[in-house]
């Protein structure tokens, strides 16, 4: 079966003026000749995306969408109308996001997070920002400490809500942060606790002793790209550390106490010196 909103791999068939026919069980269905690529034969197999044109036919593509049915990503609205926003996801036709399946009242440049899925009645791709009904209800198999996969999903007055591994929901508390996040960023968090609802408290840094070496290393490369100094210390302003560094001043005083006790640093009132040798 075809699987719309998604990559096919299909065979040419036949050419016309203006693109390529692939084959596939659901009838032959065009390539537009601005996407064949140079060299194709009849009989190629071909790697295409497949979706419906503004007339609701089924048509291929080379181009690679943002987000494939089944997946989550962060979209910028491009437009609004009666029946919803409309969203870019790198294709020519913009990807519906009916009124129905908002939270709020979008408007054009506005970013989204949203899960793409095909519609049973209408056999339409369509996008949902009520993202948290697509999580599974699996519990977290894993347990406090673990590193795990993020996705920026939404900005609350607590934090950041993320998914998780892309099944779990979890919150990263704004006390947490100390770097700029934006919707659909994707970085490395440490689950904190597992709460008895099955929500996950994250964090960004590793807890307690991981934490402090993990830092302790990133200062000591810093120090040696700087040439041996760097002008930091423990007195310098919290944005001057997180601006060099991506840390937090609690987590820059643990680093610079890891390394002075190895003795490989010389602590300032302005910055900190790499001894000799190291």
């Amino acid at each position: 079966m075809l699987a719309l909103g998604d990559f096919n791999e299909l065979e040419v068939a036949r050419a016309v003026d203006f693109g390529l026919y692939l084959t596939s069980d659901d009838g032959d269905l065009l390539l537009p000749g601005k996407y064949v690529p140079e060299g194709t034969q009849i009989g190629d197999r071909l790697r295409v995306f497949v979706y419906r044109d503004s007339e609701d036919r089924l048509i291929a593509t080379t181009l690679e969408p943002l987000a494939r049915v089944n997946q989550f990503a962060a979209l910028t609205v491009r437009d609004v109308s009666q029946v919803g926003a409309f969203l870019e996801w790198g294709l020519e036709k913009d990807l519906l996001l009916p009124y129905r399946n908002q939270h709020r009242d979008l408007r054009p440049g506005q970013r989204v997070t949203i899960f793409v899925y095909l519609d049973d009645t209408s056999d339409r791709i369509v996008a949902s920002a009520k993202w948290e009904r697509y999580l599974p209800d699996a519990p977290f198999p894993g347990q406090a400490g673990d590193a795990v996969a993020l996705f920026v999903a939404d900005e609350t007055d607590l934090g950041y809500k993320v998914i998780v591994d892309g099944l779990y929901q979890g919150l990263l508390y704004h006390n947490e942060v100390f770097r700029p996040l934006r919707l659909g960023d994707t970085p490395t968090g440490y689950v904190r606790q597992v709460r008895p609802d099955g929500k996950l408290d994250i964090s960004l840094q590793k807890a307690g002793y991981d934490e402090a070496l993990d830092a302790a290393d990133t200062l000591l490369a810093a120090l040696r790209t700087g040439g041996g100094t760097l002008p930091l210390s423990d007195k310098s302003e919290p944005d001057d550390i997180y601006r060099r560094l991506g840390m937090s001043k609690k987590v820059f005083k643990k680093a610079l106490g890891t390394l002075y006790k190895r003795g490989l640093v010389q602590l300032l009132p302005t910055e900190t010196r790499l001894l000799s040798g190291e």
